[in-house]
């Protein structure tokens, strides 16, 4: 099942904004006249029409936030005061908003430097996909997109795609949903909102194969083919890296173990400079030829060190098993 099938019908409703509430607990924010901690959690989902901006907002809507579709991006300040005022009713906050408002893009900037000047904490998460993967959404519920006019599908998305490009550059968390279904869709936001207390910063670490391209949503990139390939090593080949025999292979090849040890430090930098930035979500993309043992072996290992210094870590292995 492609993410989110009724994402082709829903990019062609109209511009009512459709409400759905739920209930839940607080969020820290400062705006005029508001107590900080009446200011609920705003999170603007957005990104490419059938990349399964619906399916996100329905598990948030599902995890009990107050979500509203196809608001208004000149509204969305309003939408904040309102639920800092509903004595903690409304306590967190989704708003979708897409290409489906037209000239949404300079109300939405216009909204955002509202709410920053309002000190009102806010994220933007990003559903992209690639152009096949839209193409065969978009044929497969036969609905043209909202922006070909009387041209091609493909020329409705270089057009929204054009548009969401400054979106896209500030969001807080991109999630590439070409080759996800709608369960794991479901189950990557679940890992990012569906916990009581926020973390500090949550890390995805997801091997793959350079043969089938690099992952779009990748923060950070890792080239494990400097390291000889199990592949060619009859008694290892047809297992992962989540072989115990595999496994060992990798990390005793000459410089494995120290590149697990230097480059996990500099991942400490790193996630010290995120936190110090906002940033909560980081996608760290380990590849290999085939994704299949060297970057499956060597994600596992990072996660590990990952979560053994207080980081939340859900590892993801794109690759193994298309073979």
């Amino acid at each position: 099942m492609n993410v989110n099938e009724n994402e082709g019908r829903e990019s062609q409703g109209g511009d009512g904004a459709q409400v759905s509430t739920g209930t839940s607990t607080g969020t820290t924010g400062e705006a005029a006249g508001i107590p900080d901690a009446a200011i609920p959690e705003l999170v603007i989902i957005s990104g490419m029409s059938g990349a399964g901006r619906s399916t996100a907002a329905k598990c948030l809507e599902d995890l009990g936030w107050f979500v509203v579709d196809n608001l208004p991006p000149a509204l969305i300040p309003t939408m904040v005061e309102l639920g800092a005022r509903s004595q903690g009713n409304v306590a967190r906050i989704a708003v979708v908003v897409d290409v489906r408002g037209r000239r949404f893009f300079d109300n939405l900037r216009e909204s955002l430097a509202d709410l920053e000047a309002k000190h009102v904490t806010r994220r933007i998460v990003f559903l992209e996909s690639s152009d096949e993967a839209l193409v065969r959404r978009f044929e497969s519920v036969r609905r043209p997109h909202p922006l070909q006019g009387d041209g091609r599908i493909v020329d409705g998305i270089d057009a929204e795609r054009e548009l969401l490009r400054e979106l896209r550059g500030d969001a807080d968390l991109v999630i590439d949903t070409s080759s996800l279904n709608v369960h794991e869709l479901r189950a990557k936001m679940d890992a990012q909102f569906a916990g009581e207390e926020e973390p500090e910063l949550r890390a995805t670490v997801m091997s793959f194969g350079f043969k089938y391209g690099l992952p779009v949503d990748a923060d950070l990139v890792v080239d494990m083919r400097f390291l000889p390939n199990p592949h060619w090593v009859p008694e290892l080949r047809p297992f992962t890296g989540l072989n115990e025999e595999v496994s060992a292979y990798v990390f005793n090849q000459p410089g494995a173990k120290e590149f697990i040890d230097r480059y996990s430090e500099l991942l400490q930098l790193i996630a010290a400079g995120y936190r110090r930035e906002g940033k909560r979500y980081v996608t760290i993309a380990v590849g290999c030829t085939g994704g299949k043992h060297r970057s499956v072996a060597t994600s596992e290992k990072l996660a590990a060190r990952l979560a053994s210094q207080g980081v939340e870590t859900v590892v993801v292995h794109r690759d193994m098993g298309r073979e």
